[in-house]
């Protein structure tokens, strides 16, 4: 069966809260380090101005007003019950203590809820925000899981995306986390132009060492107005097939630790503004490409998981026992 191929998020929420849950984006006005200086000037080459929150209800409005006018659409339409809070666009660990402590605990005292998301980059995450959300974690037993915008694990691709952090800084950002007993989620380009297929591999097994939780894949897209809308319209990168995307995908899940979370196999971008997106094609029918080459040539999330624990040795040490 196609949901056996790869360990998926909405099952995974299913057996661990009793039923089905629903993610509910809330956006935050606020920026970037490498938007304002900081770290770098312009932000990544890739991202427009809504900073990935294009979905999300307008950040003029408060948390509760966002949560509850989500909530309303959720429960009226699918009868549900149980929530995350989504804190999705920007960074959101980048804003003053003060502001971040008061949204999140906004949020956390709100009816329903099971846990809180928060989106943020690697560089972002500090010991003080981390011991005030464990102080949340305990005081209104919620899960707390923070999601790491990494793109990508080869640093050299990183300073071309002008990411401003390199691989360092997931990997220490990773380690506090999970200090805490948070669950980690690493977000993920597949098809960034400087990439190929060996760092497709590196990827998942620098997550599965690392033991993340949770992976979002997010094939790229791009938006007019960008730096990388300029140099797509001017020739100078090219993008992978829709085959040699599929491709790296299912090599990412047959390296993966077959324990990982996929959250996403596939994303979208903001329609009014795109010159790149899936091919041409509906982020559902890439979705049902990528599960239907798994079923054909019958391979699955883990299959190639060997790499860990001195596989030189392995065999060694059963020999001499």
């Amino acid at each position: 069966m196609i949901s056996e191929r790869y360990k998926q998020y909405s099952q995974h929420l299913v057996k661990k809260f009793g039923e089905k849950v629903y993610k509910l984006p809330v956006n935050l006005p606020g920026s970037c380090p490498n938007r304002d200086g900081r770290v770098g000037q312009g932000g990544c080459i890739f991202c427009d101005e809504e900073g990935s929150g294009f979905d999300c209800l307008p950040n003029t409005l408060s948390v509760k007003e966002q949560v509850e006018g989500s909530k309303g659409f959720f429960r009226k339409r699918f009868n549900a019950k149980k929530f995350i809070v989504y804190f999705q666009a920007f960074s959101n660990t980048y804003l003053p203590f003060g502001r971040f402590r008061d949204n999140i605990l906004e949020a956390a005292g709100l009816d329903d809820l099971v846990g809180i998301s928060i989106s943020t980059r690697p560089d972002c995450v500090n010991d003080r925000y981390l011991d005030f959300l464990g102080e949340v974690k305990n005081e209104y037993n919620l899960d707390i899981n923070i999601e790491l915008g990494l793109q990508t694990v080869n640093y050299h691709t990183l300073e071309k995306i002008n990411r401003g952090h390199t691989l360092a800084e997931f990997i220490d950002a990773v380690f506090r986390i999970k200090s805490r007993g948070f669950e980690t989620c690493a977000h993920l380009i597949l098809n960034l132009p400087w990439d190929n297929l060996a760092d497709t591999v590196e990827n998942a097994k620098i997550l599965s060492a690392l033991n993340v939780e949770y992976v979002k894949l997010h094939s790229l897209y791009i938006v007019r107005g960008t730096v990388l809308g300029d140099m797509y319209q001017n020739g100078e990168i090219e993008i992978i097939t829709l085959d040699e995307y599929v491709e790296r995908v299912v090599t990412f899940l047959e390296y993966l630790d077959p324990a990982v979370v996929i959250q996403r196999l596939v994303g979208k971008g903001p329609r009014e503004s795109l010159l790149f997106s899936n091919w041409g094609t509906s982020w559902w029918l890439v979705k049902q490409r990528i599960e239907e080459f798994l079923e054909k040539n019958d391979t699955c999330q883990g299959m190639k998981f060997d790499y860990l624990n001195g596989k030189a040795v392995q065999d060694l040490a059963v020999m001499n026992n």
